[in-house]
């Protein structure tokens, strides 16, 4: 099978240490049925011959909409008791790139992202600026209720009562290659339960939580933000499958190691490259996560020790 036959999308849902003991089977089946329905949303795309792009949006726009996940709907609540959302997109053909940070009010960041992308000269905004393009733009837009679930007010809570900064991690995140061989990737996050107003994570931060290029992969991260900026992990994937010629495999694994050896931080990469492989690493306890290449089966998981195929 030639390159332009192939094609595959990899999702996920955040990665972070939480107790399998606190899972109920119901609320396993319910991030698994989120995960799935974002998955072939996207993959659908990708079989109707239609663009990575187009494909990363669409499934991580599932996850912002769906309120289990922190992104969009369910984001974590700051300082402050409201919420923020970052999202970036990246078109590894061109390598241009749209990002949002510290945004309200905006039903999708991740689309907020494609118009700075695809309508400006820029590759960030943040803040009441973007929330005001967003305007411009004709995005739908909701209140800050809209954003906040009972689930992250209870986080928020119990974070009073410990160290701050640290609780409600969770990013979503989706990467993709297309028929005609373009990669893609875009990632969505609420970001951490009682951050400071303003904080901005990984997620919008081109090379560091998210990266596409066509000369090898496409990488979305989840975990600690503020770690995974300073390891630059989205772009040392990249860089050492093109300047090192390593596999998608051997690169997630380096990096892994890397970080065990220096940041030793929590953290969680999706990966794809030109040949349609697909790379789901993690060192948390649980992470959402799934991936379709073809007509193959779907592949769902949350635990180390468990999946589910479709």
């Amino acid at each position: 099978m030639n390159s332009e036959e192939n094609f595959v999308i990899a999702i996920h849902g955040g990665a972070q240490n939480k107790d399998r003991n606190t899972f109920t089977p119901e609320m396993e089946e319910a991030y698994k049925k989120g995960i799935e329905e974002a998955l072939l949303t996207g993959w659908e795309v990708l079989n109707d011959d239609g663009p990575a792009l187009d494909a990363v949006e669409a499934a991580v726009r599932v996850l912002e909409d769906n309120p289990l996940f922190n992104a969009g709907r369910g984001s974590a609540i700051n300082c402050e008791k409201d919420t923020e959302q970052d999202a970036a997109i990246m078109d590894g053909k061109t390598l241009k790139a749209g990002s949002v940070a510290a945004i309200r009010f905006v039903k999708n960041p991740v689309s907020l992202a494609r118009k700075v992308m695809e309508t400006t000269e820029h590759v960030m905004l943040t803040g009441p600026g973007a929330e005001e393009f967003a305007r411009r733009s004709g995005l739908e837009l909701r209140p800050s209720e809209y954003f906040i679930t009972q689930e992250k007010l209870e986080e928020f809570k119990n974070t009073l009562n410990h160290e701050k900064h640290t609780a409600g991690k969770g990013t979503v995140g989706a990467v993709a290659l297309d028929k005609k061989g373009d990669l893609a990737a875009a990632t969505s996050t609420g970001g951490l339960t009682n951050k400071l107003k303003g904080r901005v994570g990984d997620s919008p931060i081109i090379g560091a939580g998210t990266y596409a290029n066509n000369e090898a992969c496409a990488v979305s991260c989840t975990g600690d933000g503020e770690f995974i900026i300073r390891g630059v992990f989205a772009h040392l994937v990249y860089a050492l499958i093109k300047f090192k010629n390593m596999s998608l495999h051997e690169a997630l694994r380096e990096v892994f190691r890397i970080n065990g050896e220096g940041l030793k931080t929590e953290m969680g990469i999706i990966a794809v490259d030109r040949k349609a492989d697909a790379e789901l690493f993690y060192n948390t306890l649980p992470m959402y996560r799934g991936y379709r290449r073809n007509q193959e089966p779907a592949f769902l998981a949350i635990w180390e020790d468990e999946f589910r195929i479709e």
